[in-house]
């Protein structure tokens, strides 16, 4: 058992707002991720999308290619429109030695929308979950078929992002689907990340470690505010850095012998966060956290 310690982009330049690190050149980002530490990143949106021109790339920073998000559509469409859909972002993935595939169901998601009050996000009727679920299991075991482990993402602004609704979801879903879970948009979304790490460790393939500043995230609920304005008021930040008790959460992982990425995607400004700072930051503390935890055995 033994994890790997990786990081996403959006610490330097946002996909949702790209404003924000908008002028932070990918080579910088590249070079300070694995100054850092950290052996693998996540795609973002400055990534080129070839395998050609991505891999010297990366060779050149001496830093791997996780996987990186996919946004499904399987609320308005079936799940061969989607596997058709989804062929080069996964040629991609498969061309790099990628082993897990990001999945979110964004069919009317608002968290890239600036102006978007949260509560306005999407839900789904009891009528809605078994096709969707149908769906999304037959997408999935398509992709198992194709030798990458699928890692659904609940997030916040979406269908899939309270307790109840990655419970309904985990369980309508086929055993092909797997979890990734995110620690900051659990906590966000007021779900304990130690009791969904507990009740799915082993359908977990994918894990997301951000923290979560509470009283930045209490004032946003209390607000109402969008998705965004959240992040830029600094409600997410790196492993160790605010309230997550990310050492239950990677005793659970550690529990059931968990050996994939923990990747830090702790989105902040930039201009008030510097990334190479947080970087270093969160490599140090999970690198810390994760050998307590056992997950380097």
């Amino acid at each position: 058992m033994t994890v790997r310690l990786g990081v996403n982009p959006i610490g330097w330049s946002n996909d949702d707002m790209r404003e924000l690190g908008g002028d932070i050149p990918l080579e910088t980002c590249l070079a300070e991720a694995r100054g850092a530490g950290f052996s693998g990143i996540e795609l973002g949106h400055k990534f080129p999308r070839d395998a050609a021109r991505l891999r010297p790339l990366l060779e050149a920073h001496d830093i791997g290619l996780i996987g990186g998000w996919y946004s499904t559509g399987l609320l308005v469409r079936d799940a061969p429109a989607e596997i058709e859909a989804a062929r080069d972002h996964l040629g991609l993935l498969r061309d790099l030695g990628c082993a897990v595939f990001i999945i979110a169901e964004t069919t009317g998601a608002i968290h890239g929308e600036p102006s978007a009050a949260l509560s306005s996000r999407p839900r789904l009727d009891d009528g809605d979950w078994p096709g969707f679920a149908a769906r999304m299991t037959e997408f999935c075991k398509f992709l198992r078929d194709q030798g990458i482990a699928p890692a659904y993402h609940h997030h916040m602004g979406t269908v899939v992002e309270t307790a109840d609704e990655i419970a309904r979801f985990m369980d309508a879903v086929g055993e092909e689907v797997g979890l990734l879970l995110d620690t900051g948009h659990a906590v966000y979304a007021e779900a304990d990340p130690v009791a969904l790490a507990r009740a799915y460790g082993p359908r977990i393939t994918h894990v997301h470690c951000k923290d979560v500043r509470l009283s930045v995230r209490d004032e946003a609920l209390a607000r109402d505010s969008s998705f965004l304005h959240a992040v830029v008021d600094g409600v997410f930040t790196v492993p160790g850095d605010g309230d997550v008790d990310f050492p239950a959460v990677l005793a659970e992982m550690s529990a059931v012998g968990y050996s994939g990425w923990l990747v830090v995607e702790a989105e902040q400004d930039p201009a008030k966060a510097d990334p190479k700072t947080y970087a270093e930051m969160g490599y140090a503390n999970l690198d810390r956290m994760a050998a307590e935890a056992g997950l380097y055995q």
